[in-house]
């Protein structure tokens, strides 16, 4: 289906009526229903969920059983404090900057200025690394801070909202498109690094309570509702070494799973 939607004209028509905002919010307002809860068990058993792995008090909408907590056990965070940790489950891409632009693996260059929509913060990542965690919708949908460190208030961009699979990101500037908010943090082990989360089709609602507040290495940051969405870090240059088996999938252009806490690199600050 998306293939369809994203190679022939007929279907990048019916794409424009995907990708708009107000569809995102019509779908929204359903899965905040309490009729939606009987979308829940297909869901469970066509992604293989194992519920045992999660808090499960009673649902009152499919969003409040999209958004369920895991138990804390699952995903213990490294409190290494040198350790770069992921800061959501997902499928990770790291990708070095050039300058200013991004240069993703057969994918769709976008340039810092057009992600942050602010050219002087972009010029304190350029040369720096690009982390891309792209969920698909039986990941985990809560998202942590990956470092303590005083976060500024949350910037919101609102835009369009394509998939976040590879069909869409081969053919179109997604990151720079969609509706996005980010986050500087002055962290203690890693500098001032940007957290950013996009969100994709069906899913324009990305839910960060704090703004401007000290925060803690596996504190909690928000959560996504319904969907596969994408949480990316910008980090200066020569502040963090990447496992090398992660650089060097993605230099392949393959994805690494990983999970909420697990280190992924070390600080070099």
């Amino acid at each position: 289906m998306l293939d369809f939607l994203y190679n022939t004209v007929i279907g990048r028509l019916i794409l424009r009526l995907l990708v708009n905002p107000k569809l995102s919010k019509a779908c929204g307002r359903f899965l905040d229903s309490g009729l939606s809860c009987l979308l829940i068990a297909p869901f469970v058993k066509k992604n293989r969920i194992d519920l045992a792995e999660y808090h499960c008090e009673e649902f009152h909408s499919f969003n409040d059983f999209f958004s369920r907590r895991i138990k804390s056990e699952l995903r213990p965070i490294n409190t290494d404090p040198k350790t770069l940790i992921a800061p959501c489950d997902g499928r990770l891409s790291v990708f070095r900057l050039d300058k200013d632009i991004v240069l993703p693996v057969k994918q769709s260059a976008y340039s810092l200025p057009e992600l942050l929509h602010d050219r002087r913060l972009a010029r304190e990542f350029e040369d720096g690394t690009c982390l891309v965690f792209r969920l698909g919708v039986d990941n985990y949908h809560r998202y942590c801070y990956f470092d303590s460190g005083l976060a500024g208030r949350n910037r919101r961009i609102e835009g369009i909202l394509h998939t976040v699979r590879p069909v869409a990101l081969h053919s179109v500037p997604v990151f720079k498109q969609n509706t996005r908010e980010y986050t500087l943090i002055k962290t203690r082990n890693f500098g001032d690094v940007i957290q950013m989360e996009v969100g994709a089709m069906l899913v324009g609602r990305i839910v960060n309570p704090h703004s401007s507040h000290f925060c803690v290495r596996g504190e909690e940051k928000g959560y996504f509702q319904y969907g596969g969405s994408t949480i990316i870090l910008l980090l200066k240059k020569d502040v963090a070494k990447i496992h090398p088996e992660i650089l060097e999938a993605s230099a392949r252009g393959i994805e690494v799973s990983v999970k909420m806490g697990q280190s992924i690199g070390s600080s070099i600050v």
